[in-house]
Protein backbone atom coordinates (compact mmCIF):
# COMPACT_ATOMS: atom_id res chain seq x y z
CA UNK A 1 0.00 0.00 0.00
CA UNK A 2 1.40 3.37 -0.98
CA UNK A 3 2.08 6.11 1.57
CA UNK A 4 -0.63 8.22 -0.11
CA UNK A 5 -3.16 5.39 0.24
CA UNK A 6 -2.33 5.02 3.93
CA UNK A 7 -2.67 8.76 4.48
CA UNK A 8 -6.04 8.90 2.73
CA UNK A 9 -7.31 5.98 4.82
CA UNK A 10 -5.93 7.35 8.10
CA UNK A 11 -6.85 11.01 7.76
CA UNK A 12 -10.16 10.90 5.93
CA UNK A 13 -12.27 8.26 7.60
CA UNK A 14 -13.88 11.44 8.93
CA UNK A 15 -13.57 15.04 7.93
CA UNK A 16 -13.62 14.78 4.15
CA UNK A 17 -13.73 18.34 2.78
CA UNK A 18 -17.24 19.53 2.07
CA UNK A 19 -16.80 21.66 -1.02
CA UNK A 20 -17.37 21.73 -4.75
CA UNK A 21 -13.81 20.40 -5.23
CA UNK A 22 -13.13 17.90 -2.40
CA UNK A 23 -10.51 15.89 -4.33
CA UNK A 24 -8.57 19.01 -5.31
CA UNK A 25 -8.78 20.19 -1.69
CA UNK A 26 -7.37 16.87 -0.45
CA UNK A 27 -4.62 16.99 -3.06
CA UNK A 28 -3.64 20.53 -2.10
CA UNK A 29 -3.53 19.63 1.59
CA UNK A 30 -1.41 16.54 0.92
CA UNK A 31 0.91 18.10 -1.67
CA UNK A 32 -0.13 15.80 -4.52
CA UNK A 33 -2.26 16.17 -7.63
CA UNK A 34 -6.01 15.66 -7.77
CA UNK A 35 -5.40 12.87 -10.30
CA UNK A 36 -3.14 11.07 -7.78
CA UNK A 37 -5.86 11.25 -5.12
CA UNK A 38 -8.53 9.93 -7.50
CA UNK A 39 -6.29 7.18 -8.89
CA UNK A 40 -5.36 6.06 -5.37
CA UNK A 41 -9.01 5.96 -4.26
CA UNK A 42 -9.97 4.03 -7.41
CA UNK A 43 -7.18 1.53 -6.72
CA UNK A 44 -8.23 1.08 -3.08
CA UNK A 45 -11.79 0.40 -4.21
CA UNK A 46 -10.74 -1.96 -7.02
CA UNK A 47 -8.62 -3.95 -4.54
CA UNK A 48 -11.53 -4.18 -2.10
CA UNK A 49 -9.71 -2.21 0.60
CA UNK A 50 -12.47 0.41 0.67
CA UNK A 51 -16.04 0.06 -0.58
CA UNK A 52 -16.99 3.69 -1.05
CA UNK A 53 -16.02 7.26 -0.31
CA UNK A 54 -18.84 9.63 0.46
CA UNK A 55 -21.07 11.17 3.06
CA UNK A 56 -23.18 9.33 5.60
CA UNK A 57 -26.55 11.00 5.97
CA UNK A 58 -28.92 11.05 8.89
CA UNK A 59 -31.88 9.76 6.87
CA UNK A 60 -34.42 10.84 9.47
CA UNK A 61 -33.33 14.44 9.01
CA UNK A 62 -32.93 14.19 5.23
CA UNK A 63 -36.01 12.03 4.56
CA UNK A 64 -37.17 8.68 5.87
CA UNK A 65 -35.61 5.24 6.31
CA UNK A 66 -36.35 1.82 7.72
CA UNK A 67 -34.64 -1.50 8.23
CA UNK A 68 -36.22 -4.35 6.28
CA UNK A 69 -35.76 -8.05 7.03
CA UNK A 70 -36.84 -10.74 4.58
CA UNK A 71 -37.15 -14.50 5.07
CA UNK A 72 -35.94 -15.81 1.72
CA UNK A 73 -35.55 -19.47 0.76
CA UNK A 74 -31.79 -20.14 0.41
CA UNK A 75 -32.29 -21.24 -3.21
CA UNK A 76 -33.73 -17.78 -4.05
CA UNK A 77 -31.46 -15.64 -1.90
CA UNK A 78 -29.20 -14.55 -4.77
CA UNK A 79 -32.19 -13.70 -6.98
CA UNK A 80 -33.93 -11.58 -4.34
CA UNK A 81 -30.69 -9.88 -3.24
CA UNK A 82 -29.84 -8.98 -6.85
CA UNK A 83 -33.29 -7.51 -7.36
CA UNK A 84 -33.04 -5.50 -4.13
CA UNK A 85 -29.58 -4.22 -5.11
CA UNK A 86 -31.05 -2.78 -8.32
CA UNK A 87 -33.82 -0.85 -6.53
CA UNK A 88 -33.59 2.86 -5.88
CA UNK A 89 -33.22 3.74 -2.23
CA UNK A 90 -32.08 0.28 -1.09
CA UNK A 91 -28.69 -0.07 0.59
CA UNK A 92 -26.89 -2.08 3.24
CA UNK A 93 -28.17 -5.30 1.70
CA UNK A 94 -26.68 -8.28 3.54
CA UNK A 95 -27.30 -11.90 4.45
CA UNK A 96 -27.75 -12.97 8.08
CA UNK A 97 -27.89 -16.34 9.77
CA UNK A 98 -31.51 -16.21 10.92
CA UNK A 99 -34.98 -17.11 9.65
CA UNK A 100 -35.07 -13.51 8.41
CA UNK A 101 -31.89 -13.98 6.41
CA UNK A 102 -31.75 -10.97 4.08
CA UNK A 103 -31.63 -7.46 5.53
CA UNK A 104 -31.43 -4.04 3.93
CA UNK A 105 -32.00 -0.37 4.66
CA UNK A 106 -34.59 1.44 2.59
CA UNK A 107 -34.55 5.23 2.25
CA UNK A 108 -36.92 7.72 0.63
CA UNK A 109 -37.70 11.43 0.59
CA UNK A 110 -40.69 11.05 2.92
CA UNK A 111 -42.69 8.44 4.86
CA UNK A 112 -45.29 7.93 2.10
CA UNK A 113 -42.57 7.22 -0.48
CA UNK A 114 -40.84 4.92 1.99
CA UNK A 115 -44.05 2.98 2.61
CA UNK A 116 -44.50 2.65 -1.17
CA UNK A 117 -40.98 1.22 -1.39
CA UNK A 118 -41.71 -1.37 1.33
CA UNK A 119 -45.05 -2.20 -0.30
CA UNK A 120 -43.23 -2.64 -3.63
CA UNK A 121 -40.97 -5.27 -2.08
CA UNK A 122 -43.97 -7.12 -0.67
CA UNK A 123 -45.77 -6.95 -4.03
CA UNK A 124 -42.73 -8.21 -5.97
CA UNK A 125 -42.12 -11.09 -3.53
CA UNK A 126 -45.60 -11.98 -2.16
CA UNK A 127 -44.46 -15.36 -0.80
CA UNK A 128 -41.53 -13.87 1.16
CA UNK A 129 -42.21 -12.73 4.74
CA UNK A 130 -41.07 -9.10 5.14
CA UNK A 131 -40.55 -7.22 8.39
CA UNK A 132 -40.51 -3.42 8.36
CA UNK A 133 -38.41 -2.37 11.34
CA UNK A 134 -38.45 1.44 11.66
CA UNK A 135 -35.95 3.01 14.01
CA UNK A 136 -37.37 3.71 17.46
CA UNK A 137 -34.25 5.25 19.00
CA UNK A 138 -31.12 6.43 17.24
CA UNK A 139 -27.61 5.48 18.38
CA UNK A 140 -24.43 6.86 16.89
CA UNK A 141 -21.66 4.33 16.39
CA UNK A 142 -18.38 5.89 15.31
CA UNK A 143 -16.90 3.49 12.77
CA UNK A 144 -13.64 5.39 12.27
CA UNK A 145 -10.66 3.59 13.77
CA UNK A 146 -6.88 3.93 13.84
CA UNK A 147 -4.96 1.49 11.69
CA UNK A 148 -1.78 -0.20 12.86
CA UNK A 149 0.41 -0.23 9.79
CA UNK A 150 3.27 -2.24 11.29
CA UNK A 151 3.65 -5.44 9.33
CA UNK A 152 1.84 -4.03 6.31
CA UNK A 153 4.25 -3.78 3.41
CA UNK A 154 4.42 -0.33 1.79
CA UNK A 155 4.45 -0.23 -1.99
CA UNK A 156 5.72 2.88 -3.67
CA UNK A 157 4.27 3.84 -7.04
CA UNK A 158 7.77 4.04 -8.54
CA UNK A 159 8.93 0.68 -7.12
Amino acid sequence: MTPLARTLIDRYQKGLPVSLTPWADLASELGVTEEEVLTTLDTLEAEGIITRVGPVFNHHRAGASTLIALAVAPSRLEQVASWLNAQEGINHNYEREHFFNLWCVATAADTDSLQARVDGIRKRWPDVPVLDLPMVEQYHIDLAFPIRWEGVEAHHADA
